[in-house]
């Protein structure tokens, strides 16, 4: 992933409290890439948001883990190609 960018001043609408942890650029094209993670019983989720401009994705809770930790520690063994694939399969 290239190396993370100031994030922007407001929140993410429907996600206020997910984390900016950097950019995917290709081309003229960059995607701000946040995590977003909640604790629901024992357990913690994770989904991730990818904002360009106006347009915004978003995958489902695809991160269950013991911790929000966990969740980072898994996020970054995504390399930006995988990222850009998931991305990429986001209708």
């Amino acid at each position: 992933m290239a190396q993370p960018q100031q994030p922007p001043s407001v929140p993410l609408p429907d996600a206020p409290m997910a984390r900016h942890l950097g950019d995917l650029a290709r081309s003229q094209t960059r995607w701000s890439v946040y995590l977003e993670a909640r604790t629901v019983g024992t357990m913690a989720q994770g989904r991730l948001h990818f904002v360009e401009g106006t347009r915004h994705k978003s995958t489902g809770w695809i991160f269950r883990e013991w911790t929000e930790q966990e969740i980072s520690d898994r996020f970054n063994e995504f390399s930006p190609i995988e990222l850009w694939k998931i991305l990429e399969s986001l209708a």
